[in-house]
């Protein structure tokens, strides 16, 4: 004997099929990584050539947004080129993140 399943309700039915198929995409896309903007970002660089009297500091406070703490820029600017601040002489080229 076979026991049978009737759909009492047609709306509530309809409603818990939809919620599943959007639960079910929603958590494959995060397994995925679909759903990951900074992937789809590319960061863009400039290359600056040091003049002489140039510290990291200045060019953190000229080339970087102004809402970006000058420590943490020049942080980014010395681990993004393989730099510290004594290893900065006249001449050498540095690349820079351009933001938008």
């Amino acid at each position: 004997m076979r026991k049978s399943y009737r759909i009492s309700n047609r709306f509530r039915f309809t409603v818990f099929v939809v919620l599943t198929i959007i639960l079910l995409t929603t958590v494959i896309n995060f397994a995925l990584g679909l759903n990951t903007a900074a992937s789809l970002t590319v960061q863009e660089y400039m290359d600056v050539e040091v003049k002489s009297g140039d510290t990291l500091w200045n060019i953190a406070q000229d080339y970087m947004p102004d809402d970006m703490d000058t420590r943490k820029a020049v942080f980014k600017l010395c681990s993004l080129n393989d730099i510290s601040a004594d290893q900065l002489y006249a001449g050498m080229t540095i690349q820079v993140p351009i933001y938008h």
